[in-house]
């Protein structure tokens, strides 16, 4: 016989009111419908490089099934520490300052767990990423947002950012190229913000899951490289994005070695090692898909390119984003709320977009699409949105 006694709720308060992903919420709606050009999952189309799978495979044909050390298998950890000397400027020590996760998600994790007091405050700049006002608060830290603009171009200003900063101050986001907006940080601004760190004494958690994905001519740039901050920056990057690599599950975590040793500690805890499969892929990787990468941010380029002249030409002010594969066009023109444009375009046009308060309340007026899908997708969704606006001006939505 059942219990049917009540007995207490179980789930401890402060994760029982977190709120569910804004932007999964909105796919599950996507989900029951057929027929749908989704503008919405930031998830590259494109198939990981053959040389990875290949080499992926060969590591299972060789038998390499085992556990790796915590840390991750040093030889992709030296390959890592070479690619951000190459690439950004900043040179790790792969045996002790250089962490493999699993995805960019659990190292950002690991990040804010490790630094994180009951009551320290963690700036960041928004809109952003889903999950980081969420892990603070989960670390029982404080999330302190600063507003970015359309007008600056969604980057993150230096005196705004000063502002927010207090006595219980621990730590800096920063994620550029953003995700929703697409933003990049100037040299200068990068520069101002390092000394902001530098004078407070703050750590910076540096996001840099879409850096290759850059569409100007500078070089990758990092604020670990820049005066004093390679000590209290940690360095955060993986595979998902640039090599098309999503199902692989891998990221790291690049910092001081007394940062890094407090994250792998909980990882150890919590995950062990990340899967040794996709360590071997993610190796082969950054040995030969370099220029697959370049490839596809050429094709990302010229999406882009379609997608915001599409916009604009409508009426929608969308601005040029110079990094990640988002645009972030702003539809308070049309009156609707970013929830109820995303909603109306999808059931009567069959076309997903995320409304932009998924990503923090100052992203409401904007709605995010992604050009990570194929141009005759991405042209098809433009002429479908470019119906619903006439339609909505008609009064006939």
């Amino acid at each position: 016989m059942s219990d049917s006694r009540s007995c207490r709720d179980f789930v401890a308060p402060h994760i029982a009111v977190l709120p569910k992903s804004g932007i999964r919420y909105f796919f599950d709606l996507v989900n029951t419908m057929s027929d749908v050009i989704s503008l919405g999952i930031g998830e590259p189309d494109f198939v990981s490089p053959w040389s990875v799978c290949e080499g992926t495979v060969y590591s299972l044909e060789r038998g390499r099934t085992h556990y790796t050390s915590n840390l991750g298998l040093l030889s992709l950890r030296k390959a890592i520490c070479d690619y951000l000397a190459e690439e950004f400027g900043v040179r790790y020590a792969p045996e002790n300052e250089c962490l493999v996760t699993v995805g960019v998600s659990e190292a950002f994790d690991l990040a804010i767990r490790a630094i994180t007091s009951p009551g320290d405050e963690i700036i960041y700049h928004e809109p952003c990423y889903v999950s980081y006002a969420t892990e603070i608060r989960m670390s029982h830290g404080v999330p302190v947002p600063v507003r970015t603009y359309e007008k600056n171009l969604f980057a993150l200003d230096p005196a705004d950012l000063e502002k927010a900063v207090t006595p219980r101050t621990r730590a800096i986001i920063l994620n550029f190229p953003c995700n929703p907006t697409g933003a990049v940080l100037t040299d200068e601004q990068m520069r101002d913000i390092a000394k902001i760190a530098v004078k407070y004494d703050l750590a910076v958690i540096a996001d840099h899951i879409y850096s290759e994905l850059h569409y100007d001519d500078r070089p990758m740039h990092t604020v670990a490289a820049l005066p004093g901050m390679r000590e209290r920056t940690i360095f955060l990057h993986g595979f998902s994005k640039a090599f098309a690599m999503t199902g692989f599950r891998i990221g790291y975590a690049c910092g001081p070695n007394s940062i890094v040793d407090a994250m792998m500690k909980i990882h150890q805890y919590a995950m062990l090692c990340a899967p040794t499969t996709a360590q071997y892929g993610a190796e082969e990787a950054l040995k030969s898909a370099r220029p697959d990468m370049q490839r596809m941010v050429a094709e990302y380029k010229a999406r882009r390119n379609v997608i915001v002249s599409r916009f604009n030409e409508m009426g929608l002010s969308c601005f040029n984003p110079q990094g990640a594969f988002y645009v972030f066009p702003n539809i308070t023109s049309t009156g609707l709320s970013s929830q109820d444009f995303a909603v109306k375009l999808l059931q009567s046009k069959r076309v997903a977009v995320v409304p932009g308060n998924a990503f923090g309340a100052c992203g409401e007026g904007y709605v995010r699409c992604s050009y990570a899908t194929s141009l005759e997708d991405i042209r098809t969704a433009m002429d479908r949105i470019a119906e619903f606006l006439d339609e909505l001006k008609a009064g006939k939505v």
